[in-house]
């Protein structure tokens, strides 16, 4: 077993990384490379990350002792519905000396994973955009939201910045001056905190300098509201228990009432220590109080895992869990 290896890799939008693994949950290589998510990037572009990856992992071993993979992406669905998608991936995957056979799973499967071994629960997800799955048996279930910026994604990073842009210019259609928060806004915006002798010019401009950018990049601001709703600041503490009630209520949808199953939180906005991720902590104690909350870890050797559970050598795939997760 120490011989017999597992790779996993995690494919975000602005990172791919990439984890070798004895089935006796040794890290023997581990590499990382740019975005590769086709849906982003293209799945050329995408394959190369993913190369670049595996031979970064792959660097000190030799490819043959690797007998399974898998790959987390969003997006996967649509990755496995486009044959010339999938066969640059094959190609990128054969590239790196590798013979076994991969799987391609939704990043929220594997997010689910990094927190706990258990076959049943619940994983949300919030960074930039939010998602909610249901797993059953290791497998994604149902789903909420995921929707978008412009449908859904309630309580995500995107959708702080948009209601903290909101905030500010109502503050500037009705005259007030800016609070803490929406004076961060503005600087970040506008590069000045300064408001024109006409506030509705100042508004004009915000506006401009909003629609000029991509819509997603709204979700930037999200660590303004962050940091301000840490120092007590009351609009951004006020957006903080908005959101949180957004992201419990996604998972109200999909989740039974009395549910004991856990609930792996993933996403920058959760992972780390910060006032939503509290916030959302309380709802969740709230309505789900036997509920065990667990916090997404390493999706790379979360993928690896997925990869080697299957596996008739692997005996205990949660013991081989507790092993690479020790505090999930």
């Amino acid at each position: 077993m120490s011989d017999t290896v597992v790779v996993g890799l995690d494919i975000g939008g602005t990172s791919t990384r990439a984890t070798a693994l004895t089935l006796t949950g040794q890290r023997v290589g581990t590499g990382r490379a740019g975005g590769g998510n086709p849906t982003s990037h293209g799945a050329q572009r995408a394959a190369v990350e993913l190369l670049t990856a595996l031979r970064a992992a792959l660097a000190d071993l030799d490819p043959a002792r690797v007998v399974a993979g898998t790959i987390g992406l969003a997006g996967a669905a649509r990755l496995l519905a486009d044959p010339a998608g999938r066969a640059a991936f094959d190609q990128a995957w054969h590239d790196a000396g590798l013979r076994c056979p991969y799987a391609v799973h939704g990043d929220a499967l594997v997010a689910y994973a990094s927190g706990t071994a258990e076959p049943d629960g619940t994983v949300l997800i919030a960074g930039t955009g939010a998602i909610t799955a249901q797993v059953h048996d290791l497998r994604l279930d149902r789903v909420a939201d995921g929707h978008g910026w412009l449908l859904g994604d309630a309580g995500s990073g995107f959708w702080l910045g948009r209601e903290a842009v909101r905030r500010l210019l109502a503050d500037l259609d009705s005259g007030h001056d800016p609070g803490p928060l929406t004076t961060a806004v503005l600087a970040e915006l506008m590069g000045s905190t300064e408001i024109a002798a006409r506030p509705r010019d100042t508004v004009d401009a915000t506006i401009q300098a909003v629609t000029r950018r991509p819509p997603v990049e709204l979700a930037r601001l999200a660590p303004l509201v962050v940091d301000a709703a840490t120092h007590g600041e009351p609009i951004a503490s006020a957006l903080i228990t908005e959101a949180a009630a957004h992201l419990a209520e996604s998972v109200g949808r999909i989740r039974p009432a009395g549910a004991v199953t856990p609930v792996v939180l993933g996403g920058g906005l959760l992972t780390a220590n910060t006032p939503l991720a509290a916030a959302v902590r309380m709802e969740i104690a709230r309505q789900w109080p036997d509920a065990p909350v667990r916090t997404a870890g390493d999706g790379a050797a979360a993928a690896a895992w997925l990869a080697a559970r299957d596996l008739p050598e692997v005996t205990d795939p949660t013991a081989l869990h507790a092993r690479l997760f020790p505090t999930s």
